[in-house]
């Protein structure tokens, strides 16, 4: 099953090495959705996991109160959904306001591979020995009628419609 992983650059530096790069896998996490503030304090949420105990607090509390325990449930379990789909993006959100950037968004079946594949372009790019960018202005046009790319009934890749 392929799944999205992004790259994250630490701040000031445009050359990041395997070391300094952090890939986060975007997605589902099981360990967020079975704990979710333990898994935020695992990854240096503070906010984030201090608000989870906190609801989870609430919730166990109602669940003790007769005729309260479906909305502790409904807390509890809302918890356990919210850190398990949106536990990556808090910490991609969490980074990026450290003056983190997003580099990439590789597709892969694993992250052996969207490592593979983000790391071969990163070194394509360092022993490129040309730093000029290429004259797009100069190369020939494309002959043939204009708007007849394949665009899905919107503008051509060409510029016609």
């Amino acid at each position: 099953m392929t799944s999205s992983y992004i790259f994250l650059t630490p701040p000031g530096g445009t050359r990041a090495t395997i070391d300094e790069t952090r890939t986060i896998r975007d997605g589902f996490t099981l360990l967020g959705f079975l704990f979710p503030w333990p898994w935020l304090l695992a990854h240096r949420l503070w906010l984030h996991a201090a608000v989870a105990f906190l609801l989870q607090g609430i919730g166990g509390a109602l669940m003790e109160e007769p005729g309260l325990w479906p909305m502790g449930v409904a807390i509890m379990l809302g918890v356990n959904l919210l850190v398990g789909l949106e536990g990556q993006n808090f910490r991609i959100r969490n980074l990026a306001g450290k003056g983190w950037t997003e580099d990439a968004l590789i597709a892969a079946d694993t992250i052996g591979i969207a490592e593979q594949v983000y790391f071969s372009d990163q070194a394509d790019i360092a022993q490129s020995d040309d730093n000029t960018a290429p004259d797009w202005e100069n190369k020939p046009r494309p002959r043939g009628p204009h708007g007849h790319g394949t665009a899905l009934g919107l503008f051509g890749f060409d510029g016609g419609r």
